[in-house]
């Protein structure tokens, strides 16, 4: 065990999925709650959802620091992990292996999804600043075209395998759950939390468009 603590790898991959659960898995959630409150229109989204968050004191302190900088130690320590083949994939079984390898690919898709996405939103606000005003019609006439819906769902799905695989195989890996009856209960509890936040998301989208 103090082998393990003093092997920086160790720390530095307990970090990775500790940040990836609590600062970027949190956050994640909460988006999708506020997404979720479309379902009341433009005007109670636009002033009670955006506006409450608008108004926050230090904002850009908090998306800095709780948000981005974990979640970009969390996405580049995972192209580490991704291009080295390091890990812990020995000890899974074949679907598990599978999804193993799926989980650092769709971090590599996840990363792209938000580049565009906060492109779309974050960066552009700033050269029109009526996004800020009516974030609701903005997202609208996104999600209103076709192929944009299929690449929000896509990556809504992609980003919400990545949280529930990864609390399975966290768990695993900070030995919470040591027998396979253990794992085979928590891989059923994460299957059904991808369910209920992915029947959350896609309740969310079509709040903007219905």
């Amino acid at each position: 065990m103090q082998a393990s603590i003093n092997n920086l790898h160790f720390l530095l991959r307990r970090l990775h999925s500790l940040l990836g659960l609590l600062p970027a898995g949190g956050f994640l959630i909460f988006h999708l709650w506020e997404n979720s409150q479309s379902r009341f229109g433009a005007t109670y989204y636009n002033d009670q959802v955006v506006g409450w968050l608008q108004g926050l004191n230090y904002l850009v302190i908090l998306e800095i620091f709780i948000i981005a900088l974990p979640l970009l130690f969390h996405a580049g320590y995972g192209l580490v992990i991704l291009s080295s083949g390091q890990g812990e994939w020995r000890r899974f079984s074949w679907l598990h292996h599978r999804l193993y390898w799926l989980q650092r690919v769709s971090g590599v898709a996840i990363l792209l999804f938000l580049l565009f996405h906060v492109g779309w939103t974050r960066i552009w606000a700033i050269w029109e600043p009526a996004i800020k005003l009516d974030l609701f019609g903005h997202m609208q006439a996104l999600l209103s075209q076709p192929t944009i819906f299929l690449l929000y769902l896509t990556g809504l799905l992609l980003s919400l395998f990545h949280l529930s695989n990864g609390l399975w195989t966290m768990a695993i890996s900070w030995g919470l759950t040591t027998s396979a009856e253990a794992q085979q209960r928590w891989f059923f509890f994460c299957t059904g939390l991808f369910a209920l936040l992915a029947a959350l998301g896609l309740h969310g989208m079509l709040g903007f468009v219905l």
